[in-house]
């Protein structure tokens, strides 16, 4: 069995390297040789594909994308799940703010529940452990977002959000081929999609970190976000 792990980046210069040693050597004692770690550079203006390509000789399993420019965390993480070699492709956010061992859980659940194909971390889930909260204003935006979320779309998941998503390799192949959104919003057009497709998703509680210096821009990105997810039906309306 191959775990895939795709890695979307936009200016994570000072970060990613510290993601890409923890996520590494965690893999690397759990299933030696059985995983790949793919960045997805999304047009970085400062040295982000420099720093992979610096670490890419002493980590055989990394592998750098680059996008022709900024494009959106959306269109990053679809190119990398769409390359994706492995039996199961996972997607986790550069700041690490989801720690990689959380695979664990998603192959013990799926070894519980053979039929479920798609495993989304919840910040939401009662047995989750949030060592550091989002401040007052994001976290009330978040919950206004997800219940827009539902109204527009019907899916009843409290936490679509969490940079921390898991599939088989054949629902991530169906799903990403007709993902859409480029933006932030593209985690619930994924969900939008298994749903669609038939595809079944169980959640798992997360040990999650808040990362203060958050790519998601509060006056503008969550405008944009509201209205990505008002046109995911008509998106996908004739599929």
């Amino acid at each position: 069995m191959i775990l895939s792990v795709v890695i979307p980046a936009y200016n994570e210069s000072m970060r990613l390297p510290n993601t890409l040693h923890q996520a590494h050597q965690w893999l690397n004692d759990y299933m030696p040789g059985d995983f790949e770690i793919i960045v997805v550079d999304d047009g970085s203006s400062d040295d982000t594909p420099e720093k992979v390509q610096e670490l890419m000789s002493s980590m055989p399993e990394l592998s750098l994308l680059m996008q022709p420019h900024n494009m959106g965390k959306g269109a990053a993480v679809r190119r990398g799940m769409l390359a994706a070699s492995g039996d199961f492709h996972v997607f986790m956010d550069a700041d690490h703010s989801t720690h990689i061992r959380e695979i664990e859980k998603v192959f013990q659940l799926l070894a519980d529940h053979p039929h479920v194909s798609v495993v989304i971390a919840s910040r939401q889930h009662p047995e989750s452990d949030i060592t550091q909260h989002q401040s007052w204003l994001r976290e009330h935006m978040g919950q206004s977002f997800n219940l827009l979320m539902r109204m527009a779309t019907g899916i009843d998941m409290p936490d679509t959000q969490c940079g921390f998503k898991a599939f088989t390799a054949n629902a991530s192949r169906k799903i990403f081929s007709g993902q859409k959104i480029n933006g932030f919003s593209f985690d619930v057009e994924v969900l939008f999609l298994a749903a669609r497709l038939g595809f079944s998703v169980a959640e798992i509680p997360v040990e999650w970190i808040n990362e203060p210096n958050s790519k998601v821009r509060i006056l503008v990105d969550p405008v944009k976000m509201f209205a990505d997810i008002l046109r995911i039906r008509m998106l996908h309306r004739k599929d």
